[in-house]
């Protein structure tokens, strides 16, 4: 079963950008990546956030520990006998610094990569002052998705991927969020009628002083900000939304909720946030989107 989000891919024609975005402005440190890529790390590991140079921009593939070669092998035989192809990848895996990669492609075009293993490559020294990441067993942060049927989205995290609701935002908006670790919520899902994407990517830091140094450099380099500070009603982080080079948005926060299976209970909420959280005066547009029929599948 999966564990964790390992690991992103990303394409990008601003790919050479995230040289000093990731580090000067996240506090990722900068890595070797294969072919032109470049890759951020944000703890121990391998690194978790890769761009590749690409002609649009897009998600590449998203990686998911299962923990060991018998999770990975149950995540797969799930997936085979609800009609997916699974293919294992050596190569994918020697780059990727994994123990072993299976990979498959979902309803609406995303690669996905089942794995475990993630090297551990020594210490991790941030671009920049801060506390560091929050990742470990929670996984590198949560993505939220944008599909075109958020109920075919949710039957395909939850009785596919094995993914546990979380909790729902109804405001007009429709958002579910799922978690597979005591992290709130690893994956979100909302949708855009005949459109599919990426909206942003979580990373959670250790300390909210962090958030408040990043909301610093971002406010002096002018980067767009799709959402100003605040606090989330259903995960409590504390965060700001800001543009990456590449189209989609980072949240970057601290503080996020932890979740106790045992004694959880799945409520809706009716707004976002308790405070904060404001679009700009003129919003823009959400993440990375392209239209379902261009998927291909």
């Amino acid at each position: 079963m999966i564990r964790s989000f390992a690991y992103v891919g990303f394409v990008s024609p601003a790919a050479d950008q995230w040289r000093s975005f990731g580090p000067e402005v996240l506090g990722a440190q900068l890595a070797e990546g294969a072919e032109g890529a470049v890759a951020l790390r944000v703890d121990e590991r391998a690194p978790r956030i890769t761009v590749h140079p690409g002609d649009v921009d897009d998600v590449a593939y998203v990686g998911w520990d299962c923990g060991d070669a018998a999770g990975l092998a149950e995540s797969a035989d799930r997936l085979r006998a609800a009609g997916f192809t699974v293919e294992s990848d050596a190569a994918a895996a020697a780059v990727r610094q994994v123990d072993e990669l299976a990979g498959f492609v979902d309803p609406w075009g995303f690669r996905h990569e089942l794995t475990h293993g993630l090297r551990e490559i020594g210490p991790f020294v941030p671009g920049r002052p801060m506390s560091g990441f929050v990742t470990g067993h929670a996984g590198l942060g949560h993505l939220v998705f944008v599909l075109p049927d958020l109920d075919e989205g949710l039957r395909f995290y939850t009785e596919t991927l094995g993914f546990l609701v979380s909790d729902h935002i109804e405001m007009g908006l429709s958002l579910r969020f799922l978690h597979c670790n005591p992290r709130h919520h690893t994956v979100a899902l909302t949708t855009i009628p005949g459109m599919v994407g990426i909206h942003h990517l979580m990373l959670e830091v250790r300390d909210v002083d962090d958030v408040g140094r990043a909301l610093d450099i971002v406010n002096e380099r002018g980067l767009p900000i799709p959402m100003s500070l605040g606090r989330h009603t259903n995960d409590h982080m504390t965060s700001f939304y800001v543009r990456t080079p590449s189209g989609f948005e980072i949240e970057y926060g601290a503080g996020g909720r932890v979740i106790d299976d045992g004694d959880w209970e799945v409520v809706t909420y009716d707004a976002m946030s308790f405070w904060g959280h404001k679009p700009p005066a003129e919003p823009l547009l959400p993440g990375i989107l392209r239209p379902f029929e261009s998927a291909g599948v």
